[in-house]
């Protein structure tokens, strides 16, 4: 802990030096938000069910200096992302561009917008972060929440941590991303040594003590996936919409106030088991067309787009129903059982925990389509050389893995992996030194005030 705080206080000082080199004058405080690993519980956020993630020593920090205009400059320890200025009172994001500074500008605009500030400060602000771009490990909603804490630093008010994770979620949503807000929430809710069970409506967090037996290993596929940036996502969320509004139907519910799968087990007052039942006696495997699913509900395809699709799923042709919705049921299952392991921590909890952790790989990569080869190679890579439980973490299609290994075989195992996957591929090794990394559960976003 200690020698955590002096690297912290280190990097502190080398961002201060570079904010005084860039703009003239010293920054007033820092903010830092971590990015997460979410250990089971993949796309099912969105869907209202329980998450269970960590967040991790990598981070956003962004050093402020409030100022007496009303622009908000921003730069970046990374020449590679350009600088940014705009007037505070003209907040634009550009959906079509998920660009770094658009990301801030979400949560700038969301705590600008919750408070109805008519003038709010302007800003300098300088960013550094360790967490790879893209990857799966949250980035952009760590730097979403970065932003919006700032903004309430800056403007001198004061928010929950509940509350704060709610503002991001939400504002994030500017850049065109459907999500449901586990990596806005386990950024403000986390604590060091501790996963979390994210649960929502309403939002909390509970402590999940991970067993000590076992190291969270993060490996970087190296193939970037950027949430904005791509239509899978996004047609992932509206399948799940989609699924909602049949299943509702087919029971008698009032399937247009229904939004999310939860809703429907809500409304039926079912077990997720019997969820699973009512899926396979609904739904069918083959995909359903925009026709099909405005005959099944009784509207026409203007109505369905206006009405139930997101912007930019309009074009979408067919939805997997069947498939999306038997993935959120058995991984809410999952999360669930996977708390339970942890609570009751039986002599082959490691075993159990793995298991699951595996299950869930598989029903990602089958049942919701969310992989690629490069993930698939690096599950079985790490399943090879000792991990008990491998799986894709974050929305998929590239980032990163999350393995649990037995910690009496970690060195080994990170030698070995390391050996077969980045080892003879250039652009691989270029990163591994940020992608291959044992990982414990970290501390959420905090401000610092300079002295």
């Amino acid at each position: 802990m200690l020698r955590g705080m002096r690297l912290l206080l280190l990097i502190l000082l080398k961002l201060k030096e570079s904010f005084i080199a860039k703009f003239g004058s010293a920054p007033k405080f820092y903010v830092r938000a971590p990015g997460r690993v979410n250990l089971i519980g993949e796309h099912i956020d969105y869907c209202g069910y329980a998450v269970l993630p960590m967040a991790i020593e990598q981070d956003i920090l962004i050093a402020v200096e409030p100022v007496k205009t009303e622009i908000v400059q921003l730069a970046n320890i990374n020449s590679s992302y350009l600088d940014f200025s705009t007037s505070v009172n003209n907040i634009q994001i550009n959906k079509t561009k998920p660009q770094w500074h658009n990301y801030f500008l979400c949560g700038l605009k969301g705590i600008q917008e919750h408070f109805g500030l008519n003038n709010p400060t302007g800003m300098n602000c300088l960013l550094d972060g360790t967490i790879p771009p893209s990857s799966g490990l949250s980035s952009s909603s760590a730097l979403v929440c970065c932003a919006g804490l700032v903004t309430l630093k800056a403007n001198g008010k004061t928010l929950s941590k509940v509350k704060l994770a709610e503002i991001c979620t939400k504002s994030e949503r500017y850049i065109g991303t459907e999500g449901g807000g586990m990596d806005q929430s386990i950024s403000f809710l986390a604590e060091e040594g501790t996963a979390k069970l994210i649960e929502f409506s309403p939002l909390r967090a509970t402590d999940v003590r991970l067993p000590s037996g076992a190291a969270f290993v993060i490996a970087n596929s190296c193939v970037e996936m950027n949430k904005a940036a791509t239509s899978h996502y996004n047609i992932r969320v509206m399948e799940c919409r989609l699924a909602t509004k049949l299943l509702s139907k087919s029971k008698s519910l009032d399937w247009k106030k229904m939004l999310r799968l939860q809703d429907v087990q809500a409304g039926l007052g079912v077990s997720l088991e019997e969820m699973l039942t009512i899926v396979e006696e609904v739904l069918h495997p083959e995909p359903y067309s925009t026709e099909e699913i405005c005959k099944c509900l009784g509207i026409s395809l203007e109505e369905l787009r206006s009405q139930i699709l997101s912007q930019n799923t309009q074009n979408v042709s067919t939805f997997k129903l069947y498939q999306r919705a038997k993935h959120v049921y058995s991984e809410a299952a999952r999360v669930l059982e996977f708390k339970k392991i942890c609570s009751e921590a039986p002599d082959n909890a490691i075993q159990l925990l793995g298991e699951l952790m595996n299950q869930s790989y598989i029903s990602c990569k089958e049942m919701y389509e969310c992989s690629c080869p490069e993930l698939d190679r690096l599950v079985d890579i790490c399943l090879q050389f000792g991990a008990i439980g491998s799986r894709l973490t974050g929305a998929g299609w590239g980032g990163c893995t999350v393995s649990m290994v037995p910690t009496d075989k970690l060195n080994t195992f990170l030698k070995n992996v390391k050996k077969a996957y980045y080892q003879n591929d250039g652009q691989r090794l270029a990163l591994e030194n940020n992608g291959l990394f044992a990982t414990k559960p970290g501390r959420g976003a905090l401000v610092f005030v300079e002295a």
